[in-house]
């Protein structure tokens, strides 16, 4: 897409990208309790995603925020998946405006090329079964289900888990 760029999101992006993405599971009915989801918040807080991880953003010509997502470069507190010599991404999140435009697989594509330079042998991630856009995007990336990662972060909520085999065999 020549009218987005992806880039580390800065200080001044955190409250849109953390509207959007709050936004973005809010109006896809991905959270149980809607506006008074404990979640809302975790979604919101972009600056500790940053504090964890690399957080992303796709933006157009004008510096609108189109999406974004985090890339976790490997093990530690923020990833929720990722084993060693892995890494993982989170928290994938695009506003009305870029959806239908290849903002999300640019974004995704962003996050298997770092992996990659990274000399990760796979990409893994979680997706919530209803997030059916989503799960096209990464298949048509190459990720595949891993169903033996499937977990729940709360009960009642059964998280999906997919992969990318980066190693190149």
């Amino acid at each position: 897409m020549d009218d987005v760029t992806i880039r580390a999101a800065r200080t001044a992006d955190y409250e849109q990208l953390g509207a959007l993405t709050a936004s973005a599971y809010l109006d896809d009915g991905l959270l149980d309790f809607g506006r008074d989801d404990p979640y809302l918040r975790v979604l919101r807080d972009v600056a500790h995603r940053a504090a964890h991880g690399e957080v992303l953003v796709a933006v157009d010509g004008e510096g609108q925020v189109l999406g974004g997502v985090t890339f976790v470069p490997g093990p530690g507190p923020f990833a929720d998946l990722a084993h060693e010599g892995e890494a993982e991404f989170r928290t994938l999140a695009v506003a009305p405006a870029g959806r239908g435009r290849g903002v999300g697989t640019i974004l995704v594509q962003e996050c298997i090329d770092r992996a990659r330079a990274l000399g990760r042998r796979r990409l893994v991630l979680s997706t919530q079964p209803m997030m059916y856009a989503a799960q096209r995007v990464y298949e048509r990336a190459g990720f595949t289900r891993a169903p033996g990662r499937d977990w729940s972060p709360v009960p009642g909520l059964g998280l999906l888990a997919y992969e990318l085999d980066l190693s190149g065999g």
